[in-house]
């Protein structure tokens, strides 16, 4: 975990309140978050990735966020039915209208946050709260017609269809949905389509595919940077090249940031978890660079899975990476 930023104690300073890196609205630095909290598991077959808010909590969330210098402005917990659902008649896809239903109260609260002047961090649970996390965010920059762009951090492309998918899980489908294709019951969410622009968004990490999704990535013209893009390029020459796809004119960046895209070795409590992912430095890299920026306006932390954990780690990692994306530098 990086060290908070700290005076030079022979001078008598007492430490910094708050980094200089931090997000702007405005022209103003913003020193507080929202926490929402969503215990969502009808995105996939993993119910324990429901506990992963909890395990954040655990792991001293809003302390440590308060200790950098930020204010805490509100805790949201985001309710989620958990009856079982299967597919229902008008998708192959399952759980569609309780996914819809939880993606509208997870949008509400991620607009509402932003035009709080706060920054949204969106806590989960699977990744399909994503496609309410993303409405949430559009709809803020809609109104004021303001160009957004998009990072996502994943080991998967999660940019499946109900007819790609072979699952029917919404889990690997939020990408194409936030683009506009998929169920027009979640692409069409708050009453338009798509949410974010294909070529402000950008997808890091991937590594493990299903075969239609490589073609569908093709087909929608974001930008992908794969695992071996990060090996031969490295994660710095990575992240600028992310940031000039996704526009010199976007005035915020939405960082969606699943935890399987960092290696199993390092990040253990995941549902779906594939070997040669990020390694710790690299995941912090990345995140402290587009800090750097000061466009990080909302965050999605998802598919925490402490079933799957060694002593709650990856919620402490994951923390520690919310603490990156806030701006906690060395010096």
């Amino acid at each position: 975990m990086l060290a908070p930023e700290t005076k030079n104690p022979d001078k008598g300073a007492e430490k910094s309140a708050q980094p200089e890196n931090v997000a702007r609205a405005g022209g103003k630095k913003i020193d507080s978050v929202t926490l929402i909290y969503v215990p969502l598991h009808l995105g996939g077959s993993h119910r324990g990735v429901s506990m992963g808010p909890a395990a954040m909590r655990v792991a001293e969330l809003p302390e440590s966020i308060e200790a950098l210098g930020f204010k805490v402005a509100d805790e949201v917990d985001i309710p989620v039915p958990y009856s079982v659902c299967w597919w229902d008649k008008q998708s192959p896809a399952k759980c569609v209208p309780e996914i819809g239903q939880v993606s509208l109260d997870v949008a509400a609260a991620v607009e509402k946050a932003m035009a709080a002047g706060t920054i949204p961090i969106t806590i989960g649970g699977d990744h399909s709260l994503a496609i309410g996390s993303i409405a949430g965010v559009s709809n803020y920059y809609r109104k004021l017609n303001e160009k957004w762009g998009l990072f996502w951090f994943d080991a998967h492309g999660d940019i499946n269809t109900p007819e790609s998918s072979g699952s029917g899980n919404v889990h690997g489908m939020p990408l194409a949905v936030s683009l506009g294709t998929g169920d027009k019951r979640l692409t069409d969410l708050l009453g338009y389509s798509p949410k974010v622009s294909p070529n402000r968004s950008v997808l890091i990490g991937i590594r493990d595919l299903d075969p239609p999704e490589r073609e569908l990535i093709d087909q929608t013209g974001i930008t992908p940077f794969t695992i071996r893009d990060i090996d031969h390029l490295g994660l710095g020459r990575v992240t600028d090249l992310a940031l000039g796809a996704c526009g010199s004119d976007s005035t915020g960046l939405h960082v969606s940031f699943d935890i399987d895209v960092i290696d199993p070795d390092v990040a253990p409590g995941v549902s779906t978890p594939s070997r040669g992912g990020l390694n710790y430095r690299e995941s912090h890299l990345a995140l402290t660079l587009l800090a750097e920026t000061q466009l990080i306006r909302s965050i999605d932390i998802v598919e925490l899975n402490p079933a799957n954990d060694i002593k709650n780690s990856t919620a402490k990692l994951a923390v520690e990476l919310i603490l990156s994306c806030l701006g906690q530098r060395i010096l």
